[in-house]
């Protein structure tokens, strides 16, 4: 009797990188060592699980030359929480061997661009030793663990959120030894113990949660199949865009402020690639509710579903909103169960969530003040009369105040006696920093990924494009009567989706150079996502493609409507229909000629207009003008 022998599952080169790496040590540890300016391809991809992306600046490429290696490096800390110390290092550090700036990321995290190999133990080392890490910043493991940035004292609610980021992101961090041997040569940082029942809850093995034989209890030797990403928020707060996460808990409490458990969503995630329909953006699924007792061990069974199921071939198709899509959420949640051992409680409801930021000055609730401070695209850096780097340093040298960043690439200064709120306030009068009240909304609500030049996904530009794209827009808007309106504007440099687009009213997504799918009709609360308009708009094109659109909203909106919530009530047929006979006020009165074509012409030319979100007249004047320019 001959049997055939059963193949291994096919698996993506990152799989076997990952079962290669000795739990995530090699082949960075030998690289490093090594005198070049950057680390190969499959160092790059083990990098990342230390919270590193090796990029090139695009800026100063030279053709013959080697590319401007440099590293970016992204903090971990949960719930956003940066003590006064370890603020100060990271603005040290980005002085000597970044690039002068910091960037508040939306997941509540701190980037520092600019690095250079030879320095990058060093800095790793300076943040581990001021109670800061960069572990699993990056990688296929649990990402930075987001909350509500609102450090309440007098709301449980709050306080609840800030407490189980810290624990989720407690279970979930990588128990490999190599982070501290690689960094910091063995140095165990001095960290505080993990909370009990986080601690008991990596021993117990449940349905096939743990593994017992590997240095990774919770991940194994291959670790996730690709990001993973969670949240806590409370009732009513989507400041943490929970839509958009793996597993997001919502607090849930009694009519005294204790804590009775949670209700879980899973499934949501933004990242996609152009002209690839098997990959789209997805909102997270309510799958129902847990005990507080119970979390831990439901949290693990999840991971392990998507652990152990999730798709390890194809990366593009590896994340868990693929396998929820796929399965069906019924399924996704009896396999869950399995491990959980249970069944799991029905969802409870919950009032409308609403998107906040906390900006300006606000009590904390023990008398005490807390100021939320806009940074545009999380940038802070001083440039010209903006000083906000220097304002943030003087704060915290002099008041050594602990801060939140939020996931609208902000943060927020806490613990501040109300004795120091006008001399803190003059610090940043003083340094260019508007307040709240003095910034246009467009720009208060606006997000926008760093892309070029140091982004190697990017293929167009965000950061750098936006605020010039926002003036744009704000100058439409008044032109067309709508002087006061504003919306959630994002725009990022390629499809993956780092500042979200896929959840803003209007949505900017790089597709090739100088042009952009234009994405509408998300909710203004984050909770519905919006959908792809146009195709390629070159950016020259701004104003002709969004004026139709904002005459419509204006003569069509109900009363108190939003942008968003327009766009997806009317419908993008529409909105084409609208923008295909509409002719800008300024082309109205100028002469008119009148030129025949025949039916079947005018019916391609009515289906091409509705296609390009164009008027006729404007396909007809481009298609004449070409003809005449090569006859």
């Amino acid at each position: 009797m001959v049997t055939t022998p059963i193949s291994a599952p096919k698996v993506s080169k990152v799989e076997g990188l990952k079962e290669r790496s000795n739990g995530l040590r090699e082949p960075v540890a030998t690289e490093l060592l090594q005198d070049t300016t950057h680390f190969s391809e499959d160092a790059v991809q083990i990098l990342k699980f230390h919270g590193s992306y090796q990029q090139d600046n695009r800026d100063n490429r030279i053709k013959g030359q080697e590319k401007d290696y440099q590293f970016m490096l992204r903090t971990r800390n949960p719930g956003g929480f940066i003590s006064p110390e370890l603020y100060l290092v990271l603005d040290q550090l980005s002085e000597t061997y970044g690039n002068h700036t910091l960037r508040v990321t939306t997941r509540q995290g701190f980037q520092i661009h600019g690095i250079l190999k030879k320095n990058l133990k060093t800095v790793i080392a300076e943040i581990v030793r001021h109670m800061g890490s960069t572990l699993g910043a990056c990688g296929d493991l649990n990402r930075n663990v987001m909350a509500p940035p609102a450090p309440y004292k007098d709301r449980p609610d709050y306080v609840y959120a800030r407490e189980y980021a810290d624990r989720i992101a407690d279970l979930l961090t990588p128990r490999t030894g190599a982070y501290y041997e690689i960094w910091l040569d063995g140095e165990k940082a001095i960290t505080a113990e993990p909370n009990p029942d986080v601690a008991a809850a990596l021993q117990t093995n449940g349905n096939g949660t743990i593994k017992h034989d590997s240095e990774e209890p919770i991940y194994g030797t291959h670790y996730m199949p690709r990001k993973f990403k969670c949240c806590v928020t409370v009732p009513g707060d989507n400041s943490v865009d929970l839509f958009s996460q793996d597993v997001s808990l919502v607090v849930l409490t009694d009519g005294s402020g204790n804590l009775q458990g949670f209700n879980v969503y899973a499934g949501g995630g933004l990242g996609r690639t152009h002209n690839k329909e098997e990959t789209f953006a997805r909102i997270a699924d309510p799958i129902g509710y847990v005990d507080k007792d119970d979390v831990y061990d439901l949290m693990k069974a999840i991971v392990a579903t998507q652990r152990d199921y999730g798709d390890r071939a194809n990366r593009r198709h590896a994340r868990m909103k693929y396998l929820i899509h796929d399965w069906g959420v019924d399924k996704f949640r009896t396999q869950v169960e399995a491990y959980f051992g249970k069944p799991i409680e029905p969802f409870r409801p919950l009032p409308e969530f609403n998107y906040l930021d906390y900006l300006g000055w606000h009590e904390q609730g023990d008398g005490k003040l807390f100021l939320g401070i806009s940074i545009e695209n999380g940038r802070v850096k001083d440039e010209g009369s903006f000083q906000l780097k220097t304002a943030l340093r003087e704060i915290e040298q002099k008041f050594s105040l602990p801060m939140r960043l939020t996931a609208s690439q902000n943060l927020v200064l806490y613990e501040i006696d109300p004795d120091h709120q006008s001399e803190i306030q003059s610090i940043l009068d003083r340094c260019g920093i508007q307040p709240e009240t003095a910034i246009d909304p467009l720009v208060r609500y606006s997000m926008a990924c760093p892309a070029l030049p140091t982004c190697g996904l990017a293929v167009t530009e965000s950061e750098r494009a936006l605020p010039g794209i926002l003036e744009r827009i704000r100058a439409l808007l008044v032109k067309v009567g709508l002087k006061e309106e504003h919306f959630i504007v994002r725009m990022t440099g390629c499809p993956n989706g780092c500042a979200r687009p896929y959840l803003a009213e209007l949505g900017f997504v790089g597709q090739s150079p100088n042009a952009y799918q234009v994405w509408l009709g998300a909710a203004p609360n984050q909770t519905r996502l919006s959908q792809t308009y146009v195709d390629n708009m070159a950016i020259e094109d701004l104003e002709t493609t969004l004026e139709p659109l904002f005459v419509c909203f204006k003569k069509n909106r109900k009363r108190g409507e939003s942008f968003g919530n327009f766009c997806d009530r009317v419908g993008f047929d529409t909105l084409r229909l609208f923008a295909s006979t509409y002719e800008p006020a300024s082309a109205r009165g100028k002469a008119r000629y009148r030129v025949g074509v025949y039916d079947e012409i005018y019916t391609q030319l009515k289906a091409a207009s509705l296609e390009q979100g164009k008027p006729m007249t404007e396909l007809v004047n481009a298609a004449i003008a070409a003809y005449l320019q090569n006859s």
